[in-house]
């Protein structure tokens, strides 16, 4: 699966929450500064070649809709960093975190349940 950029990651963040949605409602989803509807058309196509997004032919437009599901993007990302990042070890990601970002016990405490729980 092939990596996004951050504007083309925001439309499919827009994307995965509308579920179908023509080029005007991904704008609308977009924060502030809203992106000329030409950039966000343009980034729609290309994430259509790169086989994110396909579409339905609607009177003269097109409604969009992912054909990624946001969970296997995540993961695929996820594993990218660890192994880019953190030489494949989930527990120095983790450990990463805690030193460097202040992680309160409960979270991990909270985590060690969940993982448990999927054993």
């Amino acid at each position: 699966m092939k990596q996004l950029t951050k504007a083309e990651e925001e439309i499919m963040q827009a994307l995965w929450e509308l579920k179908r949605a023509n080029v005007k409602a991904i704008i609308n989803m977009l924060p502030e500064p809203k992106p000329a509807y030409n950039t966000v058309s343009t980034i729609v196509r290309i994430l259509e070649s790169k086989g994110f997004v396909d579409y339905e032919k609607k009177g003269k437009g097109h409604v969009y809709f992912p054909v990624v599901a946001k969970e296997s993007y995540s993961n695929q990302s996820i594993n990218k960093l660890v192994d880019n990042y953190f030489q494949g070890s989930f527990k120095s990601m983790v450990s990463f975190f805690v030193q460097k970002n202040d992680v309160d016990v409960k979270d991990i405490e909270n985590l060690l349940e969940e993982i448990n729980k999927n054993k």
